[in-house]
């Protein structure tokens, strides 16, 4: 169904309807002709040479992010409670939205519920958009009447997914930037500062101390090389970036390599085990069996060796074996999440204690996050501190040395 939808395309069109008013529109379809046939269907008659490809917008303000993704899930479902209908709700969704581009994938899902399609498959047409977690819920929904409960649980799910990635990205970026920051203060000391002590220490005439001549000597190698020194490091990175990119193997064995870092990687088990339960949660409180909604948990985990441990269960659940057993199994699970687990299998009440497994473990994500930020800024302090200060006690050694002298 996926391979299908991403080869259509969204156009264009204008046309006459049976009152000979212009209207005008967006419709997702394979080719022109189908669009025609489609509109002709509904009683437009289209104009020639008005049907035409969209242009895709361009710019960052354009770019459609998860957090599109959760708004528009979320107003979709206050309209859907107000009762307004379901193509109305759209335009004013629509009509609503900043970003041209959520706005010009809203008319074309519009446009395809108003031409008889489900809204399972109009979101199905845009898998860039609408993941398969998202389209299967949407889908038990619509089958089983509840499709407003349904987007209720999808826009919640969402919004919580997207808080969660927000809190991952900040704790991975953090030490990132401080490790930047620091290097260019450095660089630009040694390039620009270290300079103007040299040049007043040229007419000394007696040796410099041997700390001073270090640091001399590395702020002369920082003046020669400093362009091939960032130019390296961002080659660096670009290529890195880009062997990611490109390699899926790549990205498994660098979810595996993060996962074992300090005080980072653990922030990164926890924020995995909240995924597994929230996605599992919300999958399963849709009707969803337990072995069929394992390949969107897998999907949604976030590490490959999570993915790749959800899989196994699948596969496990597969032959009869409950989902605590199967968690067991992966050594990857708290002691805590797998006890949960077993009383909601116990009890009935799965979807709730997968719920609460993701709660708490969201809390956990958020208090770590916190504590490793408050842990960086004393570290930042303390490293800025002793490289300024010993620059300092770099320059000012020789004047000291000068003064004893007298």
């Amino acid at each position: 169904m996926a391979t299908a939808a991403a080869s259509k395309q969204t156009f264009v069109w204008e046309g006459k309807d049976k009152a000979g008013k212009v209207v005008k529109g967006e419709m997702s379809s394979k080719s022109a002709d189908l669009v025609k046939a489609q509109l002709r269907r509904q009683g437009i008659t289209p104009a020639a040479g008005k049907i035409k490809k969209q242009k895709p917008l361009k710019g960052s303000k354009n770019k459609i992010t998860a957090t599109d993704i959760a708004i528009f899930a979320r107003q979709l479902t206050t309209m859907m409670g107000s009762g307004v209908p379901l193509v109305q709700a759209f335009e004013i969704v629509a009509g609503g939205l900043d970003n041209k581009a959520m706005a010009q994938v809203v008319n074309a899902i519009k446009n395809d519920v108003e031409g008889g399609s489900s809204l399972t498959v109009a979101l199905r047409n845009h898998p860039d958009q609408f993941d398969e977690l998202f389209c299967n819920l949407v889908d038990a929904g619509e089958q089983s009447g509840t499709l407003e409960r349904l987007l209720n649980e999808v826009a919640t799910y969402k919004e919580k997914t997207e808080a969660l990635r927000r809190k991952i990205k900040k704790a991975m970026t953090y030490p990132i930037a401080v490790l930047i920051i620091a290097f260019i203060v450095t660089a630009i000391l040694l390039i620009f500062v270290v300079p103007q002590f040299e040049t007043l220490f040229a007419g000394v005439g007696s040796d410099l101390p041997a700390f001073t001549r270090m640091v001399v000597d590395l702020s002369e190698f920082m003046q020669k090389w400093w362009m091939a020194i960032f130019g390296v490091i961002g080659g660096f990175v670009f290529i890195f970036k880009s062997i990611l990119k490109k390699s899926q193997k790549a990205r498994d064995k660098m979810d595996a390599v993060v996962l074992k870092l300090p005080v980072v990687g653990e922030i990164l088990h926890q924020a995995a085990t909240s995924k597994f339960a929230r996605t599992l949660a919300t999958m399963s409180s849709a009707g969803v069996p337990l072995v069929e909604a394992m390949d969107s948990v897998a999907g949604a985990a976030g590490n490959a060796v999570y993915r790749d441990a959800i899989l196994r269960m699948k596969d496990d659940a597969s032959t009869g074996q409950r989902l605590t057993a199967t968690m067991r199994d992966q050594n990857l699970f708290s002691n805590m999440a797998v006890q949960m687990v077993a009383i909601g299998e116990e009890s009935g009440a799965i979807d709730d204690m997968l719920s609460k497994v993701a709660d708490y473990y969201e809390e956990e994500v958020d208090s770590s996050v916190d504590a490793l930020t408050s842990l960086m800024e004393p570290m930042i302090m303390a490293f800025l501190g002793i490289v300024v200060g010993g620059l300092v006690v770099a320059m000012y050694l020789p004047i000291f040395k000068m003064g004893d002298a007298f």
